[in-house]
């Protein structure tokens, strides 16, 4: 009844990618059928996406950090054309959204109103050019960094180069904010999360990042973080990813990073051999719990609990990760999120805020904040 009501926004999904890994052959996945039973299994589909009473997601047009330059470029551009496929391959479902306006009319229509988010700055080739084209193509945030280091943020898990932000970095945040891109840190170190928290005029956004304080992982959120952002307005969106999760989950993450490092160097120019060897080490795997849906919840409730209701939501990263949390399998799952989120007591005022209230608060101030710039007008 709630998500009739306002519409669930869920802030990093990896479909897109799913379809480069079949070299963007539209033909190779059916979203309108089941995906459960590809070959991996998918999480999304449209029959679960309704079932989830999903009302708005950020489609991640991801490329990976070994594409550089040109080649990330275009690549990305690619990517975002998977989206627009999406939309017109299934237009009863689903309508490209641009602005928060856009999600809350596309959801009264019953459709699912579907944004561009780009992840990784790598795919702008340090060009603010690059950038304004990106968001004329319907982009709507960019994660400043990946999984490596930009020439002008650094990547947590990365060795830190910048310690913060450059200057160009800075000039980066300042575009983003005079064009009206959301600024998403997930995927930054500490020091950039608090250096563009300092430079943005307008509010942030974690797209998929949990809270560092229950699972001491570097892509999650330490409490000052969470503070500066609830000072500025912005939003963590819970991730599901297991690593993110518990301490088991991390432990598990690590393990398997290590021996996808290992595979990779031993076969560097066979990507058969690495998935193979992936499927082999993840049979001998003893069978653990890593997370289940309340893991999600604990770290929706810190998040709570430190920055505020106003400034916390939902980023799943389903089809990003493999082995979801017990309880939260795939996207049909959110409104047990929300159920168990009732039981420990939020108000139904407070679950809309977290199912996607807060998200179009931000992007609605980062949409004026825009206007303010581009007109010249004191941003208050």
């Amino acid at each position: 009844k709630l998500l009739r009501e306002v519409p669930l926004i869920d802030g990093h999904n990896d479909v897109p990618w799913q379809y480069r890994k079949h070299s963007n052959d539209f033909s190779a996945i059916d979203l309108a059928g089941d995906t459960a039973h590809l070959q991996p299994a998918m999480a999304t589909d449209i029959p679960r996406l309704r079932a989830g009473c999903v009302g708005g997601q950020f489609w991640s047009v991801y490329v990976p950090t070994s594409l550089k330059g040109a080649d990330a470029v275009q690549a990305t551009i690619e990517q975002i054309d998977v989206v627009h496929w999406m939309c017109a391959r299934y237009p009863e479902t689903f309508e490209l959204a641009l602005t928060a306006d856009d999600i809350v009319r596309i959801h009264r229509g019953g459709k699912i109103a579907s944004l561009i988010g780009m992840e990784g700055g790598h795919s702008i080739n340090n060009s603010l050019a690059t950038l304004r084209m990106m968001y004329r193509l319907g982009a709507r945030y960019i994660t400043l960094t990946h999984t490596k280091n930009t020439d002008w943020a650094d990547a947590a898990g990365d060795e830190p180069k910048c310690h913060g932000l450059t200057p160009f970095g800075e000039e980066v945040v300042r575009e983003m904010n005079r064009l009206g891109m959301l600024v998403d840190l997930s995927h930054v170190t500490d020091e950039t999360m608090r250096a563009a928290l300092r430079v943005t005029k307008a509010p942030v956004i974690f797209s998929h990042s949990s809270a560092r304080a229950l699972c001491d992982h570097v892509r999650n959120v330490p409490d000052d973080v969470l503070r500066m952002t609830a000072t500025n307005g912005g939003v963590v969106m819970a991730c599901f990813l297991p690593g993110y999760l518990t301490e088991s989950g991390r432990s598990r993450l690590k393990a398997y990073d290590a021996e996808r490092t290992r595979l990779q160097k031993l076969y560097p120019d066979d990507q058969s051999k690495i998935n193979a060897g992936i499927a082999e080490w993840k049979k001998a795997q003893p069978a653990v719990r890593e997370a289940t849906l309340n893991d999600v919840a604990d770290h929706i409730d810190h998040i709570r609990k430190v920055a505020g209701i106003d400034h916390v939501g939902i980023g799943s990263d389903f089809d990003g990760f493999s082995g979801p949390p017990e309880g939260l399998e795939d996207v049909s799952k959110y409104p047990d999120l929300l159920a168990e989120l009732l039981r420990r007591g939020y108000s139904k005022e407070d679950i809309k805020k977290v199912a996607g209230l807060n998200v179009l608060r931000v992007m609605r101030d980062v949409e004026h904040i825009s206007k303010q710039l581009q007109t010249g007008a004191p941003v208050k």
